[in-house]
């Protein structure tokens, strides 16, 4: 494979796969008004398309055509770069995600199902959403708002206290494999079907307890959304946006969410393996895999709204409190659990 060619087909994959995945942010909002629209005893979005199909359409174009505000106070150059950096770390993260077996489909060492294949894929992954809290802090500080500055502090100081025990809670899965590569902690699990993933073994099920409150509390989700909550702050570190500044907020939000389901997939889940063995067609080798990975990371958003429907939000001091006195701690003596038990075997 040539130098041209491999930038084409590197060119292609980052536009399909990002297309894919703002195409997911819109219907996984659809998804969730939909599911709470239920657990509330209503119907939902049901009059734009079929069953509401076509409503992120017109929600999107909505956003485009708002009358865009700047407020007079504001600090412009961060107020803009705000929700740039917001959703630009929350899609740079996709690209080290292998969504289907990428030893399936592959040309003189070239994947067509992984953007970028690296060694030290999972810290890729940590730095790159840890970077995405500047767009929130410093969208609350240059919006020259109050209730847009608290939301900012709040959100940083989640992020600083649930990020530790969610780095911490992941130490365990690379102990057992060995390695900071996404397709190798996957492969790793592929040994015994269903009882060969991290989530059943080696007490990793505690692991996936903290990852998932921590991953509840680092992307502002019900019941730990502290940083907009309406009660409180109007709107958060988002008050003083309107168009689509809001919207590319709003669909930070949302990639976060597919961003930590597909982490926990491959972490945890075993990846895009399949619970009853690899089928001896190289079209169904290819694609079978793609259908499980995207059922387990639509399950871990089913969870998600599920949560959110149901649950009522933390006081702030009770958010604190729960991740520095129970997470942490949890979290380190895992690690140490997780140590013995390989030092054993």
């Amino acid at each position: 494979m040539t130098i041209l060619q491999f930038f084409l087909w590197s060119l292609l994959k980052v536009v399909v796969v990002t297309v894919i995945l703002l195409l997911s942010v819109a219907y996984t909002v659809l998804l969730e008004r939909k599911l709470v629209g239920r657990i509330q005893n209503r119907w939902g979005p049901s009059r734009v398309g079929p069953f509401g199909l076509l409503q992120p359409l017109v929600d999107g174009a909505k956003s485009f055509l708002k009358e865009d505000i700047i407020p007079s106070g504001v600090y412009r150059p961060l107020y803009l770069l705000a929700p740039i950096i917001a959703l630009g770390c929350a899609l740079m993260s996709i690209a080290v995600v292998p969504f289907g077996d990428p030893g399936v489909v592959s040309k003189d060492g070239f994947r067509f199902f992984q953007i970028s294949d690296i060694n030290i894929g999972l810290l890729v992954i940590l730095g790159i959403t840890s970077i995405g809290v500047y767009g929130i802090a410093l969208a609350g500080w240059s919006s020259n708002n109050k209730y847009s500055l608290l939301g900012s502090l709040r959100s940083s100081a989640q992020l600083v206290s649930y990020e530790l025990a969610l780095g911490l809670s992941l130490v365990g899965v690379v102990l057992r494999a060995g390695s900071l590569n996404l397709d190798v902690i996957v492969r790793s699990q592929a040994s015994c079907g269903i009882l060969s993933w991290n989530l059943f073994g080696g007490f990793q099920f505690v692991a996936f307890f903290i990852y998932l409150m921590a991953a509840y509390a680092e992307t502002n989700r019900s019941p730990f959304d502290l940083p907009e909550a309406e009660s409180e702050l109007t709107a958060g570190y988002h008050t003083e946006y309107s168009s689509m500044k809001f919207a590319m907020f709003f669909m930070a939000e949302y990639a976060n969410m597919i961003m930590v389901g597909c982490v926990a997939t491959l972490l945890f889940l075993g990846g895009w393996t399949s619970p009853f063995g690899t089928p001896e067609n190289f079209i169904l080798r290819a694609l079978v895999p793609i259908f499980w990975f995207v059922l387990k990371v639509f399950s871990f958003l089913f969870l998600y709204v599920w949560v959110r429907g149901t649950l009522p939000r933390f006081r702030y001091d009770q958010l604190m409190n729960y991740g520095w006195r129970y997470l942490m701690p949890l979290a380190i003596l895992n690690i140490v659990g997780t140590s013995l038990w390989l030092a054993y075997r």
